[in-house]
């Protein structure tokens, strides 16, 4: 089996992995540190939006993202993939939701199924990265502001450029419109005058 076969048995994850070094320490060792890991995936799918320190956030990431991943792509009647959302999930109802509401949701997403952004950290006091990671098409307001309306941005900058140019263009049509309607107008009333002054039909 060559390396292009190999990578079809596994789902690959929509997110990049960095190879760093962690500090997620825990008096119970690993086996208290894979626990914490289960407790906030659980935490993740059954709230889709949480805020907690930015490196154990970074680490369970990866792991909703492959949990979801291995629920689209073999469903719920895969007994491997059964096992592990049984291990990931410590409420059993939520192995449900995964199945029957997030695996649709995602299906047919060409992104990632997670977003994880920089929480602002307390000051005064002892400083922690914090981060905020979410699943898409969560049901609470948008984390970052609307920026599509700014006026700042290049597609906006040319839209009101091209709208100026188009009114600047209707208002000359306007103006020499205008313009030819009242020259024979004007003409027509100099030869109306013309024809009542008597000074004019005495010298004719």
């Amino acid at each position: 089996m060559n390396q292009a076969e190999v990578t079809k048995l596994m789902s690959a994850l929509r997110i990049a992995v960095r190879p760093r070094h962690r500090n997620l320490k825990n008096p119970r060792g690993p086996e208290g540190r894979l626990d914490k890991l289960r407790k906030t995936v659980t935490a993740l799918v059954k709230h889709e939006r949480i805020e907690l320190n930015y490196q154990r956030a970074d680490e369970a990431r990866g792991y909703a993202e492959r949990l979801i991943s291995d629920a689209i792509r073999h469903g719920d009647c895969h007994k491997p993939t059964m096992e592990m959302a049984d291990f990931w999930l410590v409420e059993k109802p939520l192995v449900h939701k995964l199945f029957k509401v997030l695996a649709p949701r995602f299906e047919e997403y060409k992104v990632s199924a997670t977003r994880m952004y920089k929480a602002p950290k307390d000051y005064p006091g002892w400083y922690r990265k914090r981060a905020v990671l979410e699943l898409r098409g969560n049901p609470y307001p948008p984390l970052l502001p609307n920026s599509s309306n700014n006026r700042n941005l290049l597609h906006n900058v040319l839209m009101d450029e091209a709208r100026k140019e188009h009114r600047r263009e209707k208002y000359e049509e306007i103006a020499a419109q205008i313009g030819s309607d009242t020259v024979p107008a004007a003409a027509a009333t100099e030869t109306v005058a013309a024809k009542e002054d008597p000074k004019t039909q005495t010298q004719a």
